[in-house]
């Protein structure tokens, strides 16, 4: 038995732990977490946290993942100060953690806000009309002398109809983040693991283990 396999045998049973014996491992369960975040609302890792360039934080739900390109799509309002800061500042750090798996990921990539094309059509045509509706009124962060939703009286409660919509959509954009590098860490108390992957100009990533 190797040294991790050795590390590794005394946690929990429920999990397949040779899964990360290799790096290629490694990267390939990164990618099928990413993969199923979007999918399964129940993912520990649905909702991460989105840094922008000017360290501001904040929990975005995670709407799709290009496995191929391996870049994060997210829903925004184009009005939002986060919408300004990624376009005059193109990075970007995400933070997942999956509590039950004891993985944390920390990535960072390229973003993006699209506020036009196919890509953003589709993903409109694809929401809710409650979903939409959070996309009228006011936008993000504008002030207000009692606590409120930034939602229109008429709406509040209320599922508005497409032509009422109408309105919104100029107001919907997308966040997109190429991903260049990530850290992967699994929390264990026969000892830390962890890797760091960078991504190339080819599009090929080439991972390492590191001291936790």
């Amino acid at each position: 038995m190797n040294s991790l396999s050795h590390r590794l045998s005394g946690v929990a049973e429920a999990e397949d732990f040779s899964m990360f014996e290799t790096l290629d491992n490694v990267l390939a369960d990164c990618r099928n977490r990413f993969i199923r975040a979007p999918r399964d609302r129940k993912s520990p890792m649905h909702a991460p946290v989105v840094v922008t360039g000017d360290v501001d934080a904040r929990v975005m739900v995670l709407r799709a993942f290009d496995g191929e390109n391996w870049a994060l799509r997210f829903h925004t309002d184009a009005r939002a100060p986060k919408a300004q800061v990624v376009d005059a500042d193109s990075r970007l750090a995400v933070l997942f953690y999956d509590k039950g798996a004891k993985i944390q990921i920390r990535a960072r990539g390229n973003g993006a806000i699209l506020r036009g094309g196919p890509e953003v059509d589709t993903a409109w045509a694809a929401s809710t009309n409650f979903a939409r509706r959070c996309y009228l009124g006011e936008g993000p962060g504008a002030v207000s002398d009692i606590p409120t939703s930034g939602l229109p009286a008429a709406f509040e409660g209320i599922e508005p109809d497409d032509d009422q919509l109408v309105p919104a959509r100029e107001n919907f954009a997308l966040l997109k983040i190429a991903l260049t590098s990530f850290d992967w860490l699994y929390l264990a108390h026969t000892g830390h693991v962890r890797a760091q992957f960078a991504k190339s100009d080819t599009g090929k990533w080439a991972g390492q283990w590191v001291s936790p």
